[in-house]
């Protein structure tokens, strides 16, 4: 289906993090849904962004039962709100520094503000909204790599922060880790709510994102949805031609 999914548990991807940051070297972290699949099969920026990533997570359950049912299976789901939120507990306790990029600049404030309390201000290492023109996209990079940040962490749609990642990961070289989080940034500040754990564990926090957002959400996910499942089901079908 066109992508590269890295078979790591939660615990054994923050263990890859942890040892790039002790090395001083650079990990770029991406993560995949349903959605971003069907994307990549059409737009090939966007495939080459995720696939020459260095290390790639499965975040949908969906992925995860696609790869079940496909006999490649994943160990588990690794959703990037939940490991942006356990790298946040790292930062605070080896001394890391992170840079927060993107939403609207009272999103990004609420969050480097309520992280400051939970944890220390000294893991701030700066923080921009995620609206920009294209030219300065560079200055931005270089910036966020001149902030002495071990992280950062990306809340901007697909496929622009993909890209944004891929295209200035060379101005980024002073920053160990960087990953895209999407709209996570809106869940910690409140904005939005997230599932309850039980349709987490069900595959259902898309649902409840839908019934959030019915009139912005129905097209992406029935449809998006819909778009999946029938990959996989070609998948699987061409899969079985050529075994047999």
């Amino acid at each position: 289906m066109n992508v590269l999914i890295d078979n790591l548990s939660m615990q054994e991807t923050l263990r890859e993090i942890e040892n790039t940051i002790t090395k001083q070297q650079q990990l770029h972290h991406v993560v995949v849904n349903a959605g971003k699949i069907v994307a990549m099969q059409k737009d090939l920026e966007l495939r080459k962004s995720v696939n020459e990533s260095d290390l790639i997570n499965a975040d949908g359950q969906a992925v995860v039962w696609a790869s079940k049912f496909l006999r490649k299976p994943l160990k588990e789901r690794v959703a990037g709100i939940d490991l942006m939120t356990n790298l946040v507990g790292m930062a605070y306790e080896k001394g890391y520094k992170i840079f927060f990029f993107g939403a609207k600049e009272e999103v990004v404030m609420k969050v480097v503000e309520k992280y400051k309390e939970q944890y220390s201000p000294d893991i701030i290492a700066g923080y921009r909204n995620g609206y920009f023109k294209k030219e300065e996209e560079k200055d931005i990079a270089r910036q966020i790599s001149d902030s002495g940040a071990h992280m950062l962490f990306v809340a901007i749609s697909s496929p622009t922060k993909e890209n944004f990642l891929y295209q200035n990961r060379k101005l980024l070289s002073g920053v160990n880790f960087i990953m895209g989080v999407g709209g996570s940034f809106d869940v910690v500040a409140g904005k939005v709510k997230r599932a309850p754990i039980w349709m987490q564990k069900a595959g259902l926090e898309w649902f409840y994102r839908f019934l959030q957002e019915p009139g912005r959400m129905w097209k992406r996910y029935l449809i998006g949805n819909t778009k999946f499942i029938l990959l996989v089901l070609k998948e699987k079908f061409s899969s079985s031609q050529f075994s047999s």
